[in-house]
This record gives C-alpha cells, sequence and structure tokens, in this order.
C-alpha cells in the first residue's frame, strides 16, 4: 500500500466582499424606496419634483431615484470592498433589517401613519 504524502490542507478566506456589496446595496435601495414613497406622498413640492413621467405620477421618480440610489450604493461598496472578506452575518443581518424596514414602511396601516 503507498500512501500519498501528507499535505496541509490551507483553506484561504473567500473574498466575499462584491457579493456582500449586492446583498447590501439591494436592501438600501428597496429602503430608499419606502422612505421616498413616504416623502413624496407627505410633501407636495417633492411630489412635483418626482413626477418624471406625468401619466404614472410621481412614482416614476420615486422607482428611478430608488434604483439610483442602488446601482450609486451598490458601485462604491463594491469598489470599496472587492478584494476584502467581510463577516456576512453581519451583512446579512444589516441587509434583513432594512428590508423588514422598507416592507412595514410600505404597509399601508404604517405608511398611513406619516
Amino acid at each position: 500500500m503507498s500512501h500519498a504524502p501528507s499535505r496541509p490542507i490551507l483553506q484561504a478566506a473567500m473574498q466575499n466582499g462584491s457579493g456582500a456589496a449586492a446583498i447590501l446595496s439591494a436592501s438600501i435601495g428597496c429602503f430608499a424606496l419606502a422612505i421616498l414613497s413616504i416623502a413624496a406622498d407627505a410633501s407636495s413640492s417633492l411630489k412635483a419634483i418626482l413626477i418624471f413621467y406625468k401619466p404614472t405620477g410621481p412614482l416614476s421618480g420615486v422607482t428611478t431615484v430608488a434604483i439610483l440610489v442602488w446601482l450609486v450604493t451598490w458601485a462604491i461598496l463594491d469598489w470599496r470592498w472587492k478584494r476584502t472578506t467581510l463577516p456576512m452575518a453581519r451583512i446579512n443581518a444589516a441587509a434583513f433589517t432594512l428590508l423588514g424596514l422598507a416592507f412595514l414602511l410600505t404597509f399601508p396601516p404604517i405608511a398611513n401613519l406619516f
């Protein structure tokens, strides 16, 4: 019987910065959508500013700005975190918290409080 020489198994930490940036920026974009929709309902001047396409009203501006927030946040976080290893538990906890808040803020009984 011949045994192959045993080599120590080295487990390099995977760089997860780009994935973490995608997850966190998506939740930031969702939260921005919720905040913008509440703000547009509460402020007539902001509502007027956010009308990018008249047939849809301020919804066109709310969604466009939220998408821009998501993309810009994703680009910045990816640029900063591309070659790093981050604690995904903390990133996921922050993302789920923001997603939960975004859901609650877009739920009509809660959104109508503002």
